[in-house]
C-alpha cells in the first residue's frame, strides 16, 4: 500500500515557509518534499532523527513534518526539544499508528498536528499551509506592485493584465520581491527564502533566475540589481 496518495490540483495559497521533512522510509521524505517543492516552497530533508535535530539547531523553519517512529532519536524527541528550546516552529507529526490513543499522545506531546499514514498529499499540504500561518504574520493573498499581481490563492501571476508561466522559483522569488515592498533583497535573503539548504552560496541561482524572472515580466523593467547588495522591486 502506497503511503502517499496523489491528489489533483490544490489552488493553494502559500506563505514563504521554509519545511523541515524527516521520515526513515526515503522514498516517502524525498516524494513529500518534491510535491512541496513544486508548490515554491523551501524544503530540507532529513532520513533520521539525529539529522532532523542537527537541521533544527542550525535553521530556522516553520513548519516540521516529523515521523514519530523513525529509528534512534524519534519524531517524538525532536518534536520534544523543539518545544523545550523555545523555538518558532510548528509541528506536524506523521505515523503509521491510527488510534485514537496514538493520535491523543502525538498531540499531548505538543505537537500542533497530527497525521496518519497512508495520507493524501492534498491534505498534508493543506495541513502546512495552515501551519505555516502564524499569529502577527497576516499574509495578503493579493500582491500588487508596478502592475504585477500575484494571486498567491490561485498561484498565479499577470502584468498589466497578461497571464505570466512563472516556475515555481521564480514565482517563489517574485513573492519575496513583492512582500518587501521595494526594500532590498539580498543574495543570501533570496536563497533563505525561495531555496533549500543545499544552495550554494556561491551558486548563480539567484541570478539566472532572477535573469529568466525578468524576462518574462518584460518592459519596463521592475528588478533593480544593486551592486554588492542586493535586488528590488521598483518604477
Amino acid at each position: 500500500m502506497p503511503l502517499v496518495r496523489s491528489s489533483g490540483g490544490l489552488g493553494e495559497g502559500w506563505a514563504t515557509v521554509r519545511v523541515l521533512v524527516a521520515d526513515d522510509e526515503r522514498v516517502l521524505a524525498d516524494t513529500v518534499a518534491e510535491g512541496l517543492r513544486r508548490l515554491a516552497l523551501a524544503v530540507d530533508v532529513a532520513y533520521d532523527g539525529t539529522s532532523a535535530l542537527e537541521r533544527v539547531l542550525t535553521n530556522q523553519y516553520e513548519v516540521a513534518v516529523l515521523d514519530r517512529d523513525m529509528p534512534g532519536l524519534t519524531g517524538d524527541a525532536v518534536c520534544r526539544h523543539i518545544l523545550e528550546s523555545d523555538q518558532d516552529t510548528r509541528v506536524l507529526l506523521l505515523t503509521a499508528a491510527a488510534g485514537i490513543r496514538d493520535r491523543v499522545e502525538g498531540l499531548s506531546l505538543g505537537a500542533d498536528d497530527y497525521l496518519t499514514k497512508p495520507f493524501a498529499f492534498a491534505e498534508l499540504a493543506a495541513r502546512v499551509q495552515a501551519l505555516g500561518r502564524r499569529p502577527g504574520r497576516a499574509l495578503r493573498p493579493v500582491l500588487e506592485q508596478h502592475g504585477i499581481v500575484m494571486d498567491t490563492a490561485q498561484h498565479s501571476v499577470t502584468r498589466d493584465g497578461l497571464p505570466l508561466a512563472l516556475t515555481p522559483k521564480e514565482f517563489a522569488v517574485l513573492r519575496v520581491l513583492l512582500r518587501a515592498r521595494g526594500a532590498v533583497v539580498s543574495a543570501e535573503e533570496l536563497l533563505e527564502q525561495a531555496w533549500d539548504e543545499n544552495a550554494d552560496p556561491f551558486t548563480n541561482s539567484v541570478r539566472v533566475t532572477l535573469g529568466t524572472l525578468r524576462k518574462k515580466l518584460g518592459d519596463p523593467p521592475v528588478i533593480h540589481t544593486l551592486p554588492r547588495v542586493g535586488y528590488r522591486l521598483g518604477g
